[in-house]
């Protein structure tokens, strides 16, 4: 993918002859290229700052005498990353979206990498979850402060007269089918007075009618199974590091370091994929049966694990099958729905994701009522 202008004339009576277009389009690759590294910035201090505090959120609460259950309220309403994919997804064209996808979720994963191991060092300081918190909550402001100051009004002008540009050609050449964002093709009287017409409460309803539409098709199976596993595997980190220093004695700083680890693990797990599918002939569906099998011993091997050496094989191998997983229920979406509908069926899937989210800790906090193992046995279970 190119940011900007192929090419640069070589001499100065190229430079002048340059069109006012041309140098708007350049303006605009400039500026696109700007706002996507800035939002990946967003996208790793977001998961830096929450990565410190979530896992030891189960012990403090524990510390303070609140039960579990109040613990699984509070991780509710974290929420923003899977607002900034919405929004990347609006911005970028269909071909463009899994690239620009894929480095915003590096860019974040990092962050979930280097999270634990700060959160689980400065945990063991006198006050540490207290100073750790404190650092998350200037990291959620410097974040903020990014996207107050990302250039909304420029990426608009930009979207408006010229589309989101990627290179030289879609920004010289404005078109209705490559334009990325929605009504680019539109001048900007008709698209204010589009928006004068069409409520923003009518623009919610309408998307929420879709979204039933399509959630109540013959894809409802394939978003069920995305909401199964990805509330197994939540389950299975929502209580990990206080599950581990209850059966284990393990200290959050040790457990930092695993769930750094297993992140990385997860990262390189990608690289997998494709030899994985080649192997079993890109039958999707086979793949996705035999890694949630995989996933459902995993998660029961750990909830009866007896060492910490049985734990860190579990956890291994967890990484490369939940990997797996969410790669093979992505591509059986986009097959079932279709090359015109994969924009729709992506962002619905997100939401399954999001509402997995929601009720994984509520889940999470009533099952450790009943032992620090009840929560990944739940996750076996739905997994199964």
């Amino acid at each position: 993918m190119e940011l900007g202008l192929r090419g640069r004339p070589a001499s100065g009576q190229g430079l002048a002859s340059e069109t006012p277009a041309t140098a708007t389009a350049a303006s605009g690759a400039v500026d696109s290229r700007g706002f996507l590294l800035c939002l990946y910035l967003v996208g790793f201090l977001d998961l830096f700052g929450v990565s410190m505090v979530v896992p030891l959120l189960s012990l403090h609460v524990k510390s303070l005498g609140v039960s579990p259950v109040v613990a699984g309220v509070v991780c509710i309403f974290k929420h923003t990353l899977s607002i900034s994919r919405a929004l990347l997804s609006d911005l970028v064209t269909e071909k463009e979206r899994p690239l620009v996808l894929g480095q915003f979720n590096t860019a974040s994963g990092i962050g979930f990498i280097l999270g634990p191991v700060v959160g689980g060092y400065l945990t063991e300081l006198d006050g540490g979850f207290y100073v750790t918190a404190f650092i998350c909550s200037s990291v959620f402001l410097l974040n903020a402060g990014l996207v107050w100051l990302l250039p909304w009004r420029e990426t608009n002008l930009n979207s408006a007269e010229n589309g989101w540009s990627w290179d030289q050609k879609h920004a010289t050449v404005p078109r209705k089918s490559e334009g990325t964002l929605q009504g680019a093709a539109a001048t900007p009287k008709a698209r204010r007075s589009e928006k004068k017409v069409q409520r923003p409460w009518v623009e919610v309803m309408s998307a929420l009618k879709d979204m039933k539409n399509l959630i109540f098709s013959s894809l409802w199976d394939v978003f069920l199974v995305r909401l199964l596993m990805g509330v197994a595997v939540m389950l299975y980190y929502s209580n990990y590091v206080l599950a581990l220093e209850e059966r284990f004695g393990v200290r959050p700083k040790m457990t930092g370091y695993l769930i750094s680890y297993t992140s990385a693990l997860g990262a390189l797990a990608g690289f997998t994929v494709g030899p994985v599918l080649r192997l079993y002939k890109h039958n999707s569906y086979m793949v996705l049966l035999h890694s949630s099998a995989l996933t459902c011993l995993l998660l029961l091997l750990y909830s009866m694990a007896n060492t910490m050496d049985v734990v860190v094989f579990s956890s291994t191998l967890l990484s490369f099958s939940t990997t797996i997983g969410r790669t093979c229920i992505t591509d059986l979406q986009l097959s079932a729905g279709g090359a015109q509908a994969s924009g729709t069926v992506i962002g619905v899937g997100q939401s399954v994701t999001a509402v997995g989210r929601i009720i994984a800790p509520l889940l999470s906090g009533v099952a450790q009522e009943i032992s620090p193992c009840g929560p990944p046995s739940l996750g076996a279970a739905l997994a199964l």
